[in-house]
């Protein structure tokens, strides 16, 4: 059945959201091909410009390239997208997967800690008290593109054991926290910052220290507004972070 405009958005950017989610769900891989704007034209029941400018939207979003030579078109391109928090949480909710199609985390260290003092602010937290530490690479093919680090408060290694093993968690940490004590993901806050690679960072992730990186921290809040989960992570060079939103009025 052929897909229909609503009217509750722009047509240009229903056709968008259409291919988007498309793409982050993997059911249009790195590669594949879309509908070219006639197509669309065809398909959807749209104008020429409305379709061209859906194609050049999500060329925007860095999701589809056009390639000339051959057949020509538009081709999904996703080897430089990264994936925000909210994605993360939202994709596990929707589909049980994490990582967009061609990426894969490797939990590298799950353990008890005393809290760092920024860390026991961001939980909320006594400094010094023990807190969860998980700490992950993810990888695009073999080449890692991410060093992340999610924080919870130490109670949570009776009630969410799973936290202390080294081996993802299929559904993702917010799932599976709400699936062992009921609290749910509400709200989630983000930041974002150019900085340069430390040596840690810099080994973890293969690159030269110093080399530009994208660095950002993340809170998720439960229905009584207190933190579930504090994120840091690093990003390498070139790894584009999405979002879509809407503005009302």
């Amino acid at each position: 059945m052929s897909p229909e405009v609503q009217r509750s958005l722009p047509p240009y950017l229903q056709i968008t959201q259409h291919y988007r989610e498309m793409i982050k769900r993997g059911e249009l891989k790195d590669g594949d091909r879309l509908p070219s704007t006639r197509q669309i034209v065809d398909q959807w029941g749209v104008a020429h410009a409305t379709a061209a400018k859906a194609l050049s939207t999500l060329r925007a979003e860095g999701l589809v390239k056009a390639v000339s030579g051959g057949a020509g078109g538009t081709v999904v391109s996703v080897r430089e997208m990264g994936q925000s928090p909210q994605d993360r949480v939202m994709a596990g909710r929707r589909w049980g997967r994490i990582y967009p199609d061609g990426e894969q985390a490797r939990i590298v260290s799950a353990e008890v800690v005393p809290a760092p003092a920024h860390v026991a602010e961001a939980l909320g937290v006594d400094p010094d008290a023990e807190v969860i530490r998980r700490r992950r690479i993810t990888y695009r093919g073999d080449t890692p593109v991410s060093m992340s680090t999610s924080w919870f408060t130490g109670d949570l290694a009776e009630t969410a054991p799973d936290l202390l093993l080294v081996e993802r968690i299929r559904s993702g940490t917010p799932r599976y926290i709400e699936q062992q004590t009921g609290r749910m993901v509400r709200r989630g806050r983000d930041q974002f910052t150019a900085g340069l690679a430390a040596a840690d960072v810099a080994q973890s992730l293969g690159i030269a220290e110093g080399s530009p990186v994208l660095v950002g921290r993340n809170w998720f809040r439960d229905q009584a507004g207190n933190v579930i989960e504090f994120g840091e992570y690093v990003s390498t060079q070139g790894r584009w972070q999405s979002y879509e939103y809407e503005v009302a009025g």
